[in-house]
C-alpha cells in the first residue's frame, strides 16, 4: 500500500474499505476474468443492501447481525490464509493493529452498522443511493485538508449533494424515518473519513490481512455498540425468520469473501477507471433488486434524487481522473 494514494484512486474507491489497502497494478489479467470479477462486484455489492434489509426484517438486531457477519468472515479469511501460507502471515505490529482497528470501527462499525440500523425503516434502494454520495463527502474532506479541486469537481459536488438533500429531506417519499436517514448520512460521513485517513494509519501491507483485521476489530466494536443499544434483550432466536439466516450467510460468503476476492483481483489487473464504474452500478442494482424482490416503491423522489447523485459523482470522478492524467 502506498502512503499517499493518488487522488483518482481515492475518489473512485471511497465507497470500499479494500480500496485503501491495495493499489492498482498491471493489466495482466485476461479480459474474461476481469469482466467476470467486475460483474461479481456489480451484482454482489449492489445486492448487499437487499440482504441487510432482509436480515433486519427477520428480527435480527442490526448491530449484532452485522457483527456476526464480519466476525465470521474475518475468522474464515484468517483460517484460509493460515492454511495456505502459515500463521506467520497473520502477524502484525502494534501500529498496524491500531490502524486496522481505527479503519474497522469507522468503516464497518459506524459505516456499515449505520446502514443496518437505518434499513430498519429505510428501503434498501434509498439506502444505496445515499451511500453513493460517499465520494462527495470524501471530496469535502480533501478540501478541508487544503486541496483545491477544479471547477468541474465543485459542480459535481454541488449537484450530487443536491440529489442527496432531496432524498434525505423527503425520505424518498417512503416509510423512512428522519432519524434513520440521519443515522445513514452520519454513517456515510464516517465511511468517508475512514477512507480518507486510512492510508496514513500504517495498515498492514498485505491487503487480505488488513481486511481480516478490519473485519475482526469492526465486528467486535459492533458487539459493543449492540450492547449499548440494548440489542441482546431483543435477540430471540426462536423468532428469527429463516430468511434472516440466509441473508447473513449471503453477506458472509458473497458480500464479504467472494466480492472482496473479485475486487482484489480487479485492483491488481484492471484499469482504475474501469473498476470505478461500480460506484455508478451498485446503487442501480440495489434499487432494481429492492423493487423486484421486496416490492420497494420507486417514487419520483428516489428516481430523480438518485439520478442527480450519480451524475454528481460521475462529474467528480471524471474531473479527478483528468487532473491525474
Amino acid at each position: 500500500m502506498q502512503d499517499t494514494p493518488d487522488a483518482i484512486e481515492e475518489v473512485l474507491m471511497a465507497a470500499s474499505a479494500p480500496a485503501q489497502v491495495a493499489g492498482p497494478g498491471s493489466r495482466a489479467g485476461s479480459g474474461a476474468m476481469i469482466w467476470t470479477a467486475l460483474v461479481v462486484v456489480y451484482i454482489v455489492w449492489g445486492s448487499t443492501y437487499l440482504a441487510i434489509r432482509v436480515v433486519v426484517e427477520a428480527h435480527i438486531p442490526p448491530m449484532l447481525g452485522m457483527a456476526g457477519r464480519f466476525l465470521t468472515a474475518g475468522i474464515l479469511l484468517a483460517t484460509g490464509l493460515a492454511l495456505k501460507s502459515g500463521w506467520r502471515r497473520l502477524r502484525i505490529t502494534r501500529r498496524e493493529a491500531i490502524g486496522a482497528a481505527t479503519v474497522g470501527v469507522l468503516l464497518l462499525a459506524f459505516g456499515n452498522g449505520a446502514v443496518a440500523v437505518a434499513e430498519q425503516t429505510v428501503p434498501s434502494g434509498l439506502a444505496a443511493l445515499l451511500v453513493a454520495a460517499i465520494p462527495l463527502w470524501l471530496m469535502l474532506l480533501r478540501v478541508g485538508g487544503g486541496e483545491r479541486p477544479r471547477a468541474m469537481t465543485w459542480g459535481g459536488v454541488l449537484i450530487g449533494f443536491g440529489g442527496a438533500a432531496l432524498l434525505a429531506l423527503s425520505g424518498g417519499n417512503t416509510s423512512a424515518k428522519p432519524l434513520s436517514v440521519a443515522i445513514l448520512v452520519a454513517g456515510t460521513i464516517c465511511w468517508a473519513t475512514g477512507s480518507r485517513f486510512a492510508p496514513r494509519l500504517g495498515l498492514p501491507r498485505d491487503p487480505l490481512v488488513t481486511a481480516l483485521y478490519e473485519m475482526l476489530f469492526g465486528g467486535a466494536a459492533m458487539i459493543l455498540l449492540g450492547v449499548l443499544r440494548g440489542e441482546p434483550g431483543r435477540l430471540h432466536f426462536g423468532q428469527i425468520d429463516q430468511s434472516g439466516w440466509f441473508g447473513l450467510a449471503y453477506l458472509v460468503v458473497f458480500g464479504s469473501l467472494l466480492a472482496y476476492t473479485a475486487y482484489s483481483y480487479l485492483l491488481a489487473n484492471a484499469p482504475i477507471s474501469l473498476i470505478g464504474t461500480y460506484a455508478y452500478v451498485n446503487p442501480a442494482v440495489a434499487v432494481l433488486l429492492g423493487w423486484l424482490i421486496l416490492n420497494e416503491s420507486l417514487t419520483w423522489q428516489i428516481l430523480l434524487g438518485g439520478a442527480v447523485i450519480i451524475v454528481g459523482v460521475a462529474l467528480v470522478v471524471t474531473s479527478e481522473r483528468r487532473r491525474g492524467q
